[in-house]
């Protein structure tokens, strides 16, 4: 007989609650002569939420990983993830282990050769959307670049620079310079590293005239 885990999550109380969903899909199992394995729930937490901050999640996938469940059943994929690409990888990481997926409103069932090919299209819109994100993305740019944008943080103004080096050329931490002009830590450590190449280079010239 086929061992089943069913998972259940809601993020809010307003949602639907997790005995009902539970109750689905244990008249699934029943149906279907499986067995029940475990019951994993995670209540008022996000799917947006990783395995580490979902113990029902992690305690699932956890008992996947030690052989103890054959398939994982859920009343839909968003209560597994918010995210297609975070489901897709968590579905590769069942398929390692010889899990199968369940999701009850889509009577998906990765086990299935129809179900495992439904999931595979669903992974290929997920690859072809972060392909189009990319390509707008580097087309955007190159339009800019067109236009004669310059792309990357803008630089501060040269007034701002000066008082950030007489600042750090009187011995005031650095600490303080951000908090008083008010600019990044990364800026102030790039002219700290520059002021500090200006006055080797000096050193190196005037060691080599004497």
């Amino acid at each position: 007989m086929t061992r089943v885990a069913l998972y259940a999550r809601v993020s809010t109380h307003r949602d639907q609650t997790v005995e009902n969903q539970l109750l689905a899909l244990r008249l699934w199992a029943q149906g279907r002569g499986h067995t029940i394995a475990g019951e994993f729930v995670d209540e008022g937490i996000s799917g947006k939420k990783g395995r580490d901050k979902r113990p029902g999640l992690d305690a699932m996938l956890t008992a996947a990983t030690l052989g103890e469940i054959d398939m994982v059943a859920a009343t839909a994929l968003d209560r597994l993830g918010r995210s297609l690409p975070h489901l897709i990888a968590m579905v590769a990481e069942l398929e390692a282990l010889k899990v199968g997926l369940f999701i009850h409103n889509m009577a998906l069932d990765t086990s299935t050769p129809m179900g495992q090919l439904m999931f595979n299209v669903m992974g290929s819109f997920a690859e072809f959307e972060r392909e189009m994100i990319r390509e707008r993305t580097l087309l955007g740019l190159e339009r800019a670049r067109a236009k004669g944008k310059k792309l990357g943080r803008p630089k501060i103004p040269p007034a701002v620079e000066h008082r950030i080096t007489a600042m750090l050329e009187g011995g005031i931490p650095i600490t303080r310079i951000t908090r008083t002009t008010r600019v990044g830590y990364s800026t102030v450590y790039r002219i700290k590293t520059e002021l500090e190449e200006a006055k080797r280079a000096r050193q190196e010239a005037t060691d080599s005239e004497a």
